[in-house]
């Protein structure tokens, strides 16, 4: 089920559900390192928190704002519309981002009260060095691929376990522990615990997790085609039904678009006496029985089956 909402209630979603995300990283980190002094039980412990919190998150807000929760994937939302898909304007983008932001911010300065700390307090922890930029692109570009992957293959109900274990996985096989995201790197700047980030090393994961997202849409291209064909494709394949439908005896199958099974359930099934009645012909078309109109046919009535549905494009990361 989709939301139809504004912009703000859409906002006000990104804005909670990150704030949520980096109460959830970064809570579970000052949890885990305050419980065990072995820091690969408290990662496995952080790990395992955020993602199944992140799957939680995508799941309850995804409906309502797609749940991007990451200033990359409303960046890439944002081009897959300028290239003829669908996704966010630029006015939209632009909102997202700021409200994904200042969310995180304040989700990580909630999660060190929580905790007893002094909120505001910047992080200590240098994460520099080349090897570990070169992780960012990769955990970027890999969430990036998963989402795009997945919704250009008509699986977007499976996003967000999908994403959520990628994230798992990622957190341990990337030397950086895949951030992967611009705003939850910017929060947790504000958090000097297991998983902050001191702010001098803010600019070149950030830089690499643009670079990341780009890679991770080009992948997604050349992988599964541009947005602009795959929306040609899908509309040259309804039509190519739809000609079968209309043409196709009452033997037709469910592929030809008509949605009814082999038998084609409309003439044989228990609703053929009203298909009668109405006088619809065996092409489907309906014909005016009215005395005075001489059985002329009129246009078959839409059904649900022929409204477009949105696209949602869920996703994001820790």
């Amino acid at each position: 089920m989709t939301i139809d909402a504004s912009l703000p209630r859409r906002a006000i979603a990104e804005f909670i559900g990150t704030a949520g995300l980096l109460v959830v990283v970064i809570g579970s980190g000052i949890q885990a390192a305050a419980l065990s002094r072995d820091t690969g039980v408290a990662l496995v412990a952080n790990s395992l928190a955020s993602a199944i919190g992140l799957g939680l998150i995508i799941t309850l807000f995804g409906p309502l704002s797609g749940a991007h929760l990451n200033p990359v994937v409303t960046l890439t939302s944002w081009w897959a519309r300028r290239t003829g898909g669908t996704g966010l304007d630029g006015r939209d983008a632009l909102v997202y981002t700021a409200a994904q932001t200042v969310g995180a911010i304040g989700g990580a300065l909630l999660a060190e009260a929580m905790f007893g700390r002094v909120p505001g307090t910047f992080a200590t922890r240098i994460r520099g060095g080349g090897h570990l930029l070169i992780g960012e692109i990769v955990a970027t570009a890999g969430l990036v691929l998963v989402i795009q992957g997945l919704g250009r293959i008509g699986r977007a109900k499976l996003i967000p376990a999908a994403v959520a274990a990628y994230i798992a996985a990622a957190i341990w096989f990337t030397s950086s522990g895949s951030f992967a995201n611009p705003a939850g790197t910017v929060g947790r700047a504000f958090s000097d615990s297991f998983t902050g980030i001191a702010p001098q090393s803010l600019p070149g994961f950030v830089a690499a997790q643009l670079l990341g997202g780009i890679l991770g849409l080009a992948l997604a291209g050349v992988l599964y085609g541009s947005a602009r064909t795959d929306r040609a494709d899908h509309g040259a394949r309804r039509a190519a039904g739809s000609g079968t439908a209309a043409a196709a005896g009452p033997d037709a199958g469910s592929d030809t678009g008509s949605g009814v099974g082999p038998d084609d359930g409309r003439a044989a099934g228990p609703d053929a006496a009203t298909d009668a009645a109405s006088g619809a012909g065996p092409d489907g078309a309906r014909r005016d029985t009215r005395p005075g109109t001489g059985g002329a046919e009129i246009e078959p009535e839409t059904t649900m089956a022929d409204i477009p549905r949105p696209d949602i494009r869920l996703g994001i990361t820790a």
